[in-house]
């Protein structure tokens, strides 16, 4: 089962993320989101905006690959894969 991992400054918002090590079926990047926000109420309203896509300021790793659709979340993880999930990074 794929594994979902965030970084240290999302567990001010969602404490439970650093609780539990999290685990999910596998399945498109959206399917396991909605698996995340239903383990997690509100997950997705975070790095979701309002039409589903990932916000600007959210980024998504499939293993060591950006996740290419960030509009309708189509990328398949494969069972033994990892998601990363992190905010971008931003200045000059």
């Amino acid at each position: 089962m794929p594994t979902v991992k965030v970084t240290e400054n999302l567990y001010r918002f969602f404490p439970k993320l650093e609780e539990q090590t999290i685990t999910v079926p596998t399945g498109s990047v959206a399917e396991i989101l909605r698996t995340v926000n239903e383990l997690v109420p509100g997950f997705t309203d975070y790095i979701l905006d309002e039409h589903g896509a990932l916000r600007r300021h959210v980024n998504l790793c499939i293993n060591e690959s950006v996740v290419v659709d960030r509009n309708r979340l189509t990328d398949m993880v494969p069972e033994d894969g990892t998601i990363y999930i992190f905010q971008a990074l931003s200045g000059g």
